[in-house]
């Protein structure tokens, strides 16, 4: 917020009342007949005003120049001179009320020749009352005292009849005439208590009227008559309405200043009306007519296919035909690509097998080099920096505004409620009022001492000083009055305890007391001073306090403040303090914050519930909130590295439970994982790439989910896979190795391109985690194949050796079974899991269930929130959880918008200038006026009043000719303010255009920087500093030639509450803008002028405007990323590839029905989960599909069968289970952020993607996989094989198949003797190299 209001700009209402109210007396004669006055000339003193007051006379008017009063009176000139415009005329006032007259319509010219018809008749009213010459007609002198400085007699009261059309008429041309620098009406400075709200004709001119005033010399009663009678004459002349221009040589008034002169805005358009069908939601209505589609065809499609199988028993139409085709060239190169990879990893796995010690060291040497980065590391909390682009248009404009015009003012705030306190009974003249608990007195007074204290006694030390808010807040009128702009109800009091115990006669013998001033300043806050108090309605830094600023709770729902707020009803004060934002005041201000929150985070008292907030709140409570969840966090993953370091190992006897762990390798695993996030951390710390909480958070997790399922993979298929007749442990180890790192350097690779590429996105947040979790999944692949590798070869030689887990030193003489043996896991997968998923009624269930889910999903992704609501960025307990919750239940005002003009416009060009101000003559399409019509439309522009406009004050200021010119110059060329009595200034030589209205082009540069100095003062309202001060920026070239950069018209938004509103706000906003920069190039070749808006909150809610764009940029990247890395690293497996990204596809609507289920929206915080689980999902799916595309089973069933009963076992234990575990740990999290952004969608991804992976999955390939193109190879070189050779190897491979069978081959030491007698003898045969050479990955399995 920022105070605008001039401080003693209220005065000159009641000057203009008293120059308008001091008629011409005279000394009271006898009538002679014909025209005659009431009054002429000044007898002397109204003991009762002490002011001097004129004298009764009855007598005929008296000859004056008309020369004299024209320039008061023109229109009144020209209808008594008869076309002799310079002739003598009879008048009622002598010449030195003539000279006062002009002087003190000048006054009223200043605020009023906006609208030069409403100036024109109310020149006709005043110069009629003041100098008709049938005066007696209409006015009568009701009472008369005598003087005592004269003794001679003087009016106290006289009456006026006036006709009440004409008044009416006079009021209506009047009342939209803007005070553009406080974005109100003139017509609130000229009607005393009603304010504009509540004036009327009537109530105008009784203000004025009025001795209660302060200025009035005597009382004036105004009757309104609706017609004449034999004795009445009533005041009545021909006016002209604002749309109208008053003579041929003037103009209508403007469009801000007449609504009848503005054109008729377009309809609004219809509001959106929901998509529906026969009374239901349209998408989900196709959605459901698309599922039973489906369910028909496919439900037809299977049937058939089952009937045909069951007369045809021979027919087998998952037969994958092997043998009858060639190899097409992919087909080869794939299988080259593949075999290549194969014999690559195998070597890679048998040296870092052969050499562990090496290999780790070298692993270490590298991590810690890397690690040590992260002393270089900067982590923000910034909401800028995070949420905001630096290329945004929000943030580049956030920064042009602030170089241009200094940052905007630190906001410190407290609402107050009140507890236990009664409500205030009022008594007026039309009976009892119940006014809030707010109001009571104590409550007011006990708030007082609160607001005293911070502003007072809080203070710290900053530096060398002691900091109060006084040396920092922001004091607008400065170094005139030095108070800040606190704005708080008590301001109507000034701060002041005792002013809340002044009480007065009213009207009925009613007391006047602090509720009746609050009445008259809620009407207009203006007041220079109260008549009910005789205190000023201004604060005591001397300009406005705005009601629906210092209340809150009284708009029942409504975002529109509306003509009548009902400001009785409010539930809450609200104090709110400003503080400058400027670069050397930055520090001192942060350091008083920290005290201002210290103290209200202890404050108590027993009637009152507050709620606070100050500029460094967000940013602090943020880093609170990460530090506070820091204990879940690291339990979450204790869980999960507990869970890994159980269930690694294989466990056959209790005596050996020490042996067959894997607790060492589980650690071993887990360490790599966290050194892959360190040294990615660290490679960013050298970089300067500063961190985010996200990094710290999320992509631990994330490499973990990665990482965990890999170690599962590799040790459990070395735990499955035997070892060959003639390997040693390292050959044996390198085979696993070649046959599972294809696999996962494909899952590696495709999540950690998808996430390089997702660094493309502009929000910063997105942008930094996706490098930092691209590199640490590539350091994780590496380290994995490497040093986890080398960590297995050492694991295997203890386990050999029968040495204690964790104590390798200490070995067991018990032997126990060495053959792979199948877990429990891996008994139910294979034996129960997997023939019910892939039974006959089990395959299109699941197809039928999954499918609708999708389609239910997709029905209701549209209807998911976009936006972040406040709160949840907070921790449970934080201080700003119950200042959003107050906010939400009180906020009674938008925040202030600057429409800023940027391009160096001329302004002294008229032409230029009309396109920008509001006055008249000005486009009906200027920048002021366009704001203004957007005002009228709030409910669609989120634009909620008229913006205040440098330009147009300062075309009244500069003009301004009064008893003291606002211009003025020193001697030596230096502003003289108006208020300055030194002899040495004298008046500004400004030259104004024809029409008088504005100044020559050679002046207008030459004194607007006077104007921004100026304060405003009675002599001069209008002067430009408070409002203006920064608001206009001005160069001056080599050529010593001065021109406007840059300057922002300022107005405020209706009131914003959710996301929705902020964003869409900014939406209007723009909209307006971008209009109105299209007028300003109209006619240009190119675009030289922008007008751009501007309000502290776009840079974070920016984002919300495209982010179903930013979406689907995201998903499109990392999902076309995704696949063809799949593609390449498959060997060319297109329909693999696609099945993946298809699943993952269906995965990630899935999350969006979710999302929409569970109150998750959609921002910059979800999207990084949605790209997290395509990464994630990528590990639920890619594995199940290789080992699909690798099996050598003959039907799909059976390799679909094949691939869960395998790889399903690692992908269930190695990523569910595991992040499972961890999940349920973050519901316990203290920020609602984790709770809802962490726990709900990772659950939702883990048990999502493990569906979809372990059940979904299987099922679709076991219909439409891929066709084995292993096994096509193998089946050609099977035919060149002799059929002995086959015959002997079918013999092996069901030895091998037996042996692995009988788990009672090592206790018997015959048999044992004979297996490894058998075994010798397989291995001397001489086929054995023949068998090696041939590419087979299932070595050694039972299936072969």
């Amino acid at each position: 917020m920022k105070c605008e209001g001039p401080p003693t700009l209220f005065l000159l209402a009641t000057t203009i009342i008293v120059s308008q109210l001091r008629l011409s007396l005279t000394e009271q004669v006898s009538s002679t007949g014909g025209p005659s006055c009431a009054m002429y000339g000044v007898c002397g003193t109204n003991p009762l005003t002490n002011k001097s007051s004129n004298c009764p006379y009855n007598g005929p008017p008296k000859p004056a120049s008309a020369t004299i009063i024209k320039k008061a009176c023109p229109e009144f000139v020209e209808e008594l001179s008869l076309g002799d415009p310079n002739g003598t005329i009879s008048l009622c006032c002598d010449a030195d009320q003539i000279a006062s007259l002009s002087t003190e319509i000048s006054l009223a010219g200043l605020l009023l020749k906006r609208c030069p018809s409403c100036l024109s008749n109310f020149r006709q009213l005043f110069c009629n009352m003041i100098c008709s010459p049938s005066q007696s007609e209409f006015m009568f002198v009701g009472n008369t005292t005598t003087a005592p400085d004269t003794n001679k007699t003087v009016i106290t009261a006289v009456t006026v009849h006036a006709m009440k059309s004409f008044v009416d008429a006079v009021f209506d041309s009047c009342k939209d005439v803007a005070m553009p620098s406080t974005n109100t009406k003139v017509i609130s400075l000229l009607c005393g208590i009603w304010g504009e709200y509540y004036c009327t004709g009537e109530r105008w001119l009784a203000f004025m009227g009025s001795t209660s005033n302060g200025f009035s010399p005597f009382s004036f009663d105004f009757v309104y008559d609706t017609k004449g009678n034999a004795t009445v004459a009533p005041l009545t002349v021909n006016t002209t309405t604002c749309d109208q221009a008053p003579n041929d040589n003037s103009s209508a008034c403007n469009c801000m200043d007449c609504e009848a002169s503005c054109p008729k805005p377009p309809p609004l358009p219809p509001p959106p009306t929901p998509f529906t069908i026969e009374g239901q939601d349209g998408v989900e209505f196709i959605m459901a007519l698309l599922f039973l589609f489906f369910a028909t065809v496919f439900f037809v499609v299977y049937c058939f296919w089952m009937i045909r199988t069951s007369k045809n028993k021979d027919v087998e139409p998952e037969d994958d035909s092997r043998g009858e085709t060639e190899m097409n060239i992919l087909d080869k190169a794939g299988s080259k690509m593949k075999r290549s990879l194969q014999q690559f990893f195998t070597f890679w796995g048998t040296s870092c097998a052969s050499y562990p010690l090496r290999v780790i060291l070298m692993g270490t040497v590298v991590v810690v080099a890397l690690s040590y980065g992260i002393a270089y590391l900067k982590v923000t909390t910034d909401p800028v920096e995070l949420w905001s682009a630096p290329s945004s248009r929000s943030r580049i404009e956030k920064e042009y505004f602030e170089a241009e015009f200094g940052a905007f003012y630190r906001m410190e705030m407290v609402i107050i409620s009140p507890v236990g306190v009664d409500k205030v009974h009022h008594q007026t003249l039309n009976g009892s009022e119940t006014w809030g608990p707010v109001y009571n007195k104590t409550f007011l007074k006990e708030v007082l001492k609160l607001q005293e204290h911070i502003t007072n006694d809080i203070s710290v030390k900053s530096g060398n000083d002691i900091v109060h808010l006084g040396d920092i807040c922001y004091a607008p009128l400065s170094p005139t009055n030095k108070n800040c702009a606190t704005q708080s109800v008590l301001n109507f009091f000034q701060n002041n305890a005792s002013n809340l115990d002044i009480t007065t006669k009213g009207e009925m013998n009613l007391t006047n007391d602090y509720i009746d001033h609050l009445i008259s300043c809620f009407r207009n806050n203006f007041q220079p001073v109260d008549p009910t108090l005789s205190i000023p309605c201004l604060g005591d830094y001397g300009g406005p306090v705005y009601p629906f600023i210092t209340l809150g709770g009284f708009m029942n729902g409504s975002k529109v403040l509306g003509n009548n707020p009902p400001y009785k009803d409010a539930e809450a004060l609200i104090l709110t303090f400003l503080v400058n934002n400027d670069d050397n005041m930055t520090e001192k201000a942060m350091d008083w914050e920290k005290q201002f929150i210290s103290y209200l985070s202890n404050f108590t008292n027993p009637m009152m519930d507050i709620a606070f907030t100050c500029e460094r709140s967000i940013q602090d409570e943020i880093a609170k909130m990460s530090e506070g969840d820091v204990q879940t966090i690291v339990i979450s993953y204790l869980v999960m590295f507990i869970y890994i370091a159980v269930a690694l190992g294989q466990y056959a006897k209790l005596d050996r439970l020490m042996i067959d762990s894997k607790i060492t390798l589980g650690i071993g695993g887990v360490i790599i994982v966290s050194v892959s996030v360190s040294s990615s951390i660290g490679v960013y710390g050298y970089a300067g790439i500063q961190a985010t909480l996200v990094v710290i958070e999320v992509i631990p997790f994330l490499v973990l989910a990665v990482g965990v399922d890999n170690m599962f993979i590799l040790v459990q298929t070395f735990q499955r896979e035997p070892r060959g007749p003639t390997e040693s442990r390292q050959e044996h180890i390198g085979r696993v190795v070649g046959q599972v790192a294809p696999t996962l350097l494909l899952a590696s690779c495709s999540e950690a391109a998808c996430f390089f590429l997702g660094a493309l996105s502009d929000v910063p947040a997105v942008k930094t985690f996706a490098l930092y979790a691209g590199l640490a999944l590539l350091i994780d692949i590496i380290l994995q194949l490497t040093c986890f590798v080398s960590l297995i070869s050492l694991d295997a030689w203890r386990h050999e050796g029968s040495r204690f887990d964790l104590f390798c030193c200490c070995s067991s003489t018990t032997e126990g079974i060495q053959e792979p043996r199948q877990g429990l896991l891996q008994k139910f997968f294979n034996k129960i899991y997997a023939p019910t998923l892939l039974s006959i009624g089990g395959r299109p269930a699941v197809i039928f269930v999954f499918v609708a889910w999708l389609f239910a999903s997709i029905a209701v992704i549209d209807k998911v929130d976009v936006g972040l609501d406040q709160q949840l960025l907070m921790p449970e307990k934080s201080y700003m959880q119950k200042y959003f919750q107050f906010l939400e239940n009180y906020l009674s005002v938008g925040p202030p918008v600057s429409f800023v003009l940027k391009g160096s416009i001329n302004f002294t060009s008229y032409s230029q200038q009309n396109k920008v101000c509001g006055t008249v003559d000005c486009n009906i399409d200027s920048l002021a006026t366009q704001i203004y019509t957007s005002s009228m439309i709030p409910n669609v522009t989120y634009i909620a009043q008229p913006a205040s406009s440098w330009i147009d004050d300062y075309l009244d200021w500069s003009l301004y000719g009064g008893i003291t010119p606002c211009c003025r110059v020193q001697k030596d060329g230096s502003f003289c303010p108006a208020t300055s009595t030194e002899p040495n200034c004298r008046n500004c030589d400004i030259k104004p255009l024809k029409d008088g209205l504005r100044p020559d082009p050679s002046s207008f540069m030459e004194y607007l920087p006077f104007f921004l100095e100026d304060v405003p003062s009675t002599f001069c309202p209008k002067g430009g500093h408070a409002a203006y001060a920064n608001a206009v920026k001005i160069v001056t070239d080599t050529k010593n030639v001065s021109r406007v950069e840059a300057s922002y018209f300022m107005s405020y938004h209706t009131i914003l509450k959710t996301s929705k509103d902020y964003y869409e706000a900014l939406r209007g906003a723009r909209n307006v803008s971008d209009n109105i920069t299209r007028m300003l190039n109209e006619g240009l070749k190119d675009s030289v002028y922008e007008v751009f808006p501007y309000s502290i909150f776009y840079v974070y809610y920016e984002q919300y405007l495209t982010m179903w764009q930013d979406l689907a940029e995201s998903l499109v990247i990392t999902l076309a990323t995704v696949f063809a890395v799949s593609v390449i690293l498959s060997g060319f497996d297109f329909l693999s590839s696609l099945i993946v990204v298809l699943t993952i596809m269906m995965i990630l609507a899935d999350l969006g029905g979710l999302m929409y289920w569970w109150d998750i929206s959609l921002n910059a915080i979800s999207l990084v989960n949605l790209v997290m689980a395509v990464g994630i999902s990528v590990e639920f799916c890619s594995h199940i599909t290789h080992a699909f595309s690798l099996s050598s089973k003959k039907t799909r069933v059976e390799r679909a069968h094949e691939a869960v009963a395998t790889t399903g076992v690692s992908v269930m234990s190695g990523i569910t289970l595991t992040k499972f575990v961890g999940i349920v740990v973050l519901a316990f999290a203290h920020s609602k952020i984790f709770q809802v952004f962490y726990f709900r969608m990772y659950l939702g991804i883990v048990l999502f993607g493990a569906a979809h992976g372990l059940i979904f999955l299987p099922v679709l390939l076991s219909f439409v996989g891929p066709k084995s193109k292993e096994s096509h190879e193998h089946n050609q070189q099977w035919d060149r094989i002799p059929e002995s050779l086959q015959e002997s190897m079918d013999t092996a491979a069901e030895y091998n198949k037996d042996t692995q069978q009988d788990t009672e081959c090592n206790k018997d030491a015959q048999q044992d003797t004979e297996c490894n007698k058998d075994t010798q003898d397989f291995s001397d045969d001489n086929v054995s190299g023949k068998i090696q050479s041939i590419s087979y990955p299932n070595y050694g399995s039972t299936d072969c």
